[in-house]
């Protein structure tokens, strides 16, 4: 099933893109950004257009390695908390503003792929959430929600409608939204990380950063070849932040997604796609997918607190193609792989400064194009002290996760919902 071209991803496969140099030297520097994903990424852009050229970025790997490079390529509002808990949790209107800073992040982002000329398969097609269950009521209620809570106006597509689109006889109609898009995100991370070196900014590869320490009123950051002298120190590493800084490691969940990308289909896909949209469904424990420009379908799903080999995840995420589009048997797979995402207990961004003084960006879960964009403007105004955008995500904080028991029970609450899901079916 799984081709000899599949020991790596789809996307390091198809954007080796720009490397670039290990930090072998001392260095100062206004800001220090850890992590070339795309909430340090989205800082240092939004520092640079904002004038502010000072700044050196460090990435353990290269740009765009952890769940940046990695995910679906979904690029829509929300976060991973759903709209109904955001908006239970903050309040009517904090929870509509905070809804739609993600909306003006999905277009940030595009302003930001056309300002600075990034290559990244762009396709202005939309997203539909099919319903998975055969029960209107939640398309209806998703609808109604969106547009009174939120003011965003979803389409509904009738079943018939939506097999015009989409071959497939498991889906019950679904919601479209417009104004939704998909990329190739690896290749917009290696466009931001082009576009902040053009403009000053030195990005370092390979640097992993072995230790930080208070130096006055500056930070000094350690990697094995260098060090950083800075004013202002941000962290944005994730679901790979490991034992760096404890208090922020402790707060978020490394969890695993897996995806895979088939062969060129060619004339093929059509038997399964006649839509250029994205495409996630209703349940907890949903699948997600899209056509790829070169004819190929990345198909994405499930949550693990372990990775898988290529071939493992080739096999779940196989079996789960052909329950949508059982017309794709023997399709071979040319790529599959697996990613750590990080998320916080309370599934919302966590954005802040700790009380000694370093900025954070991280737990975004499985929903963080948008989020970790608006995340990048808000720790850029913050740090240059204008706004209050970074306030508005003060409430959720840096709860522990639990460690190992905290794993465990997100594996279990999977487990959980995912026989929910089963069982309503």
């Amino acid at each position: 099933m799984l081709s000899a071209a599949g020991q790596g991803d789809y996307y390091r496969a198809t954007s080796p893109g720009q490397r670039y140099a290990r930090l072998n030297e001392v260095r100062e520097c206004d800001v220090c950004i850890i992590g070339g994903g795309f909430a340090g990424l989205s800082t240092a852009v939004a520092l640079s257009e904002r004038g502010h050229k000072d700044i050196v970025l460090l990435e353990a790997e290269q740009v765009g390695f952890g769940a940046s490079g990695r995910n679906g390529g979904f690029v829509f509002g929300g976060y991973s908390l759903g709209e109904r808990a955001v908006l239970a949790a903050a309040g009517a209107e904090d929870g509509r503003k905070l809804y739609h800073m993600t909306l003006d992040a999905v277009e940030q982002i595009r302003r930001r792929i056309k300002a600075y000329a990034i290559d990244c398969d762009l396709q202005e097609e939309g997203v539909y959430l099919a319903n998975w269950f055969d029960d209107a009521r939640i398309l209806d209620q998703q609808q109604r929600f969106m547009a009174e809570q939120l003011g965003v106006e979803w389409e509904r597509v009738s079943r018939a409608q939506l097999a015009e689109k989409i071959r497939s006889e498991r889906y019950f109609g679904a919601l479209f939204e417009p104004g939704a898009f998909h990329f190739h995100p690896l290749k917009y991370a290696q466009g931001l990380a082009r576009a902040i070196s053009e403009r000053g900014a030195h990005v370092y590869e390979d640097s992993r950063v072995t230790r930080i320490e208070a130096a006055g009123a500056q930070w000094l950051v350690h990697t094995p070849g260098g060090s950083v002298r800075a004013r202002q120190l941000v962290v944005c590493c994730g679901g790979y932040i490991e034992k760096l800084y404890p208090r922020l490691g402790g707060a978020v969940l490394p969890i695993a997604t897996y995806v895979m990308v088939t062969e060129a289909l060619h004339e093929r896909l059509g038997d399964a796609m006649r839509t250029r949209a994205a495409v996630y469904d209703t349940r907890f424990a949903f699948d997600y997918y899209r056509p790829l420009a070169d004819s190929r379908l990345l198909w994405g799903g499930r949550i693990s607190i372990r990775a898988r080999s290529g071939a493992d995840v080739a096999r779940l995420l196989y079996q789960d193609m052909l329950k949508v589009y059982p017309q794709l048997a023997g399709t071979g797979v040319d790529y599959a792989w697996s990613g750590m995402m990080s998320y916080g207990r309370h599934k919302m961004p966590q954005l802040g400064r700790l009380p000694e003084g370093i900025w954070y960006g991280m737990g975004f879960g499985g929903h963080g194009v948008a989020p970790t964009t608006l995340a990048g403007d808000v720790l850029a105004a913050a740090i240059l002290g204008e706004g209050d955008g970074l306030s508005r995500f003060r409430p959720w904080g840096l709860p522990s996760t639990g460690g190992p028991a905290g794993l465990l029970a997100a594996q279990l609450a999977y487990w959980y919902y995912e026989m929910r899901d089963w069982m309503r079916q």
